[in-house]
């Protein structure tokens, strides 16, 4: 499975990325890379330009910043470990908890599992949650994406996922339900089919699954994929595509969730998308809520900008029209008003193309890292850490210089922070020199 993994993705890579991508990955250390960036070339970001309507919003200068220590709080040296050295997985895409008081934590695995183990750093096994291979259509971008456990999981055992499936290539947000709360495996056939919809290409799936602290259920979707969303879905409000989606879980009005009633385009007429929370985004690959209820996203970029966004409810940030702070295709669409520009980006140099959304750190382990928002690349295996200055500009400060492939970023019970290397199947950990 492992040496499929690594043939799916770099078919995505060469289908996607320009030759200059392909040469430059074929001198890197060997590991698995995926096209997670859609890439068609590589180029340096310039001047700012005229942003016109852009709200203005910690654009990086010419200089690359991200290897200064920029914040007047530095943060202590860290280093990347492995968490649970007698453990791997295939290909670890989430890490997370079912907040349920017991000790256990959960790995998605891209192929279509779950696992579960104590969260102990001594532990040697993990068991199988959930097997839903024979559902799930695996490569490249493809796969088993997200899982969310039900705020009253407790109570009711359920827990939702965000797939991929083949013939028709469709993305699945659906709910399971255990049998009780220390269940050590799920029945695949409890599935109940929230929404679907289709994917025009394999890659930008987004996937991340998450409950706010409304208790509503947050979905992340990419714009469909190929290069430079040709069927401009992130400004199409009709489409679920390029997405940040909220539905309530709770409510029945849909068949098995209904419209939060303050969703921006809820009991519209005009045919758009009330499952719609913000719109105009690339390939979200991981999102995340802070302490004081903000939404962060780490959006993927085309060519040249990878982007830290913090969102709105009706936001509209700005692809196919922007990329990042930067005009991309403003053909086919009317000129937007008040886009939202990000909080935070980097160009693509130094072998960074392709960000992995973070969490803004909230544990105890590191406490120079409180507030501050880690990320990554996956491409070049750094790890940063983003200090805000309001919602509108931020500083950055480089960590780890070369932590792995890092998929995602999961939180235990405690708030501690955890890594997924998708390219080694480890789930790594931030640790004080």
């Amino acid at each position: 499975m492992f040496s499929k993994a690594i043939n799916a993705f770099l078919l995505s890579l060469v289908a996607t990325a320009g030759f200059s991508w392909f040469m430059w990955s074929l001198c890197q250390p060997s590991k698995k890379v995926a096209d997670n960036a859609g890439v068609e070339h590589i180029k340096s970001l310039v001047s700012t330009g005229d942003e016109g309507d852009v709200e203005e919003a910690g654009l990086l200068p010419p200089i690359f910043e991200s290897d200064k220590a920029t914040s007047a709080k530095s943060v202590a040296s860290v280093r990347a470990v492995n968490a649970y050295p007698k453990l791997t997985f295939d290909s670890p895409v989430e890490y997370t908890h079912a907040n349920d008081g017991s000790n256990r934590v959960f790995v998605v695995e891209q192929v279509g599992r779950i696992k579960m183990f104590d969260n102990n750093p001594d532990v040697t096994s993990s068991q199988t949650y959930l097997d839903i291979r024979n559902k799930v259509a695996y490569g490249g971008e493809m796969g088993l994406l997200g899982l969310a456990f039900h705020p009253k999981f407790k109570e009711n055992g359920f827990f939702f996922v965000n797939y991929t499936k083949n013939n028709p290539r469709e993305t699945i947000v659906s709910r399971f339900k255990a049998s009780s709360t220390n269940a050590s495996q799920v029945d695949p056939n409890s599935e109940v089919i929230l929404f679907r919809f289709k994917q025009p290409y394999s890659n930008h799936n987004g996937g991340k699954v998450l409950f706010g602290p409304d208790g509503y259920l947050y979905v992340a979707t990419g714009d469909g994929g190929s290069g430079g969303d040709p069927q401009n879905n992130g400004q199409d409000r009709s489409s679920w595509l390029g997405k940040i989606l909220r539905v309530d879980v709770n409510s029945t009005e849909k068949g098995h969730y209904g419209i939060p009633a303050d969703n921006p385009f809820a009991n519209n007429k005009e045919g758009l998308r009330e499952e719609l929370f913000a719109y105009g985004l690339r390939n979200p690959w991981r999102i995340s809520f802070d302490e004081k209820g903000q939404l962060w996203a780490g959006d993927v970029g085309q060519n040249e900008i990878e982007e830290v966004d913090i969102i709105t409810k009706g936001g509209n940030y700005g692809w196919r029209v922007k990329e990042g702070r930067e005009d991309y295709k403003a053909e086919g669409n009317s000129t937007p008003k008040n886009l939202i520009a990000p909080i935070w980006q980097y160009p693509h140099r130094d072998g960074n193309i392709s960000i992995t959304g973070g969490i803004v750190y909230r544990g105890a382990q590191n406490p120079s890292l409180r507030g501050k928002y880690v990320y990554a690349d996956y491409a070049s295996g750094r790890v940063w850490a983003l200090t805000p200055n309001g919602t509108k500009s931020a500083s950055n400060q480089e960590i780890v210089p070369r932590a792995g492939a890092i998929s995602a970023f999961g939180e235990d019970q405690k708030n501690e922070l955890y890594l997924c290397d998708l390219g080694e199947g480890k789930i790594l950990k931030l640790v004080e020199n």
